[in-house]
């Protein structure tokens, strides 16, 4: 079996960097034409290919009418959406602080960057998904949206769960509409700076046990996560909606 997105039309949301730059390279490859959406303007601009090719859109997600605003552009640039992933998120900088210490605004700030923005683009999204033959959503909420997160943030744990739940809801609610709605939930992926110093954080002992409670012993990369992402998006799984898929290794 060869996927093939030839001529689809997706939005890809956190495309600058990590696990959302890997899927937009994914897509391009697959044929399928791509906007890119981040919060990092210098980012985007670093993405290969053209303006005209590769539509970059600067945009803060937690905000619904950003958000919007940024759905639109990207659909009026495509002539269209047949899907989105939403893979905007992460720890905007923070680590993990007992329970006494964590503050509203840093609670608040991971909340919008993976729950939020994710919500509203696929409200912002919907319409064009309905007008498609086939609308997706894949969301990418993590092993944290499972268990309780190794980064050891609150906030982290409680976006990534209410994600998931997220995602099996809009499931259910477009499902007559033909969009299947799921969601790719990696392990531990090196995918940019943060990760990469959360895991030097980790130290040596703590690095040896995720590695050991991995079935694979190896970490994942972003390309292991874009290609499960692909899989979704395709139309070999018009039958799949609702689903959480953990790309994880295996876990111990």
């Amino acid at each position: 079996m060869r996927l093939t997105l030839e001529g689809r039309r997706f939005a890809v949301t956190g495309a600058s960097q990590g696990i959302g730059r890997a899927i937009v390279h994914g897509l391009v490859a697959s044929g399928a034409r791509v906007a890119a959406l981040d919060i990092d303007a210098d980012g985007l601009g670093a993405l290969e290919g053209s303006e005209e090719t590769l539509p970059r859109i600067p945009v803060d997600l937690g905000r619904r009418e950003d958000a919007h605003r940024a759905i639109a552009e990207a659909a009026a640039r495509l002539g269209g959406l047949d899907g989105i992933v939403t893979a905007a998120g992460g720890v905007r900088g923070q680590v993990g602080r007992p329970l006494e210490a964590v503050g509203e605004a840093d609670f608040t700030a991971i909340m919008d960057a993976n729950l939020m923005g994710a919500l509203w683009c696929a409200q912002a999204a919907t319409p064009y998904l309905k007008r498609s033959q086939a609308g997706r959503i894949v969301t990418i909420s993590s092993g944290a949206g499972l268990r309780p997160s190794l980064t050891g943030i609150q906030a982290y744990a409680a976006a990534k769960h209410a994600l998931v739940g997220l995602t099996r809801q809009l499931a259910l609610e477009l499902g007559p509409a033909g969009i299947t709605v799921n969601s790719v939930a990696p392990g531990f992926v090196l995918s940019n700076p943060s990760t990469e110093r959360q895991w030097e954080a980790f130290g040596p002992e703590r690095q040896g046990q995720v590695i050991e409670g991995t079935h694979m012993r190896r970490l994942g990369t972003p390309e292991d996560i874009s290609a499960a992402v692909l899989f979704l998006l395709s139309a070999e799984a018009s039958w799949i909606t609702g689903q959480i898929l953990s790309v994880d290794g295996g876990r111990a």
